[in-house]
């Protein structure tokens, strides 16, 4: 049989020294609320207790198949196990290296600061309202509800009292907002 001559992939799996770095900087401190912190702490879990033994026992039984070079599921399998322990690592660096903290704990509710839900109302004529809570890197969502730290938005709010405006940075441009409420928990 001939087998076809094929160049070899281009793209290969990259190993952690190629990873881009992460999104914070080194001396950067790595913020999470309570919750957070349980959800990333339940994720790591559910990898190293459910999804990884699973992928080991496909891996292990496809490996005992014979010819590995065109067993899909051991391929798979192994590419599926690199990307778990991928996440895992990089779970349980997260985790070491987060401050926790507990929003209810604010002393000032009158400023807002990390955890702190902001209602504002934007005053360029339109009076649209809009609530975010302001959580760690790891914890927001995309669209409406929670910010990250970082984000133009939350940096903004950041130190402001209910009745503050301040510009926030919009691809439309600056848009001037008025904080009408903040409050933890």
């Amino acid at each position: 049989m001939i087998k076809p001559m094929t160049q070899p992939s281009a793209k290969q799996d990259l190993d952690d020294e190629d990873l881009p770095a992460q999104p914070l900087p080194k001396d950067a401190r790595l913020y999470l609320t309570k919750d957070g912190f349980y959800r990333l702490e339940a994720e790591l879990a559910e990898l190293v207790k459910v999804d990884r033994p699973k992928v080991v026992d496909t891996v292990s039984w496809a490996a005992g198949n014979g010819d590995r070079s065109e067993n899909g599921d051991y391929i798979y399998g192994k590419k599926r196990l690199r990307e778990i322990d991928r996440r895992i690592r990089f779970l349980t660096k997260r985790l070491e290296n987060a401050n926790v903290v507990d929003p209810e704990e604010q002393t000032q509710h009158d400023r807002a600061f990390f955890g702190a839900t902001v209602t504002y109302v934007t005053t360029d004529g339109s009076e649209v309202e809009n609530t975010v809570t302001i959580v760690g890197v790891d914890e927001a969502e995309h669209g409406p509800g929670r910010v990250t730290l970082v984000s133009p938005v939350a940096r903004a709010l950041l130190r402001t009292e209910v009745g503050d405006e301040v510009y926030i940075q919009t691809p439309a441009g600056n848009t001037l907002i008025e904080v009408t409420e903040i409050r933890y928990g």
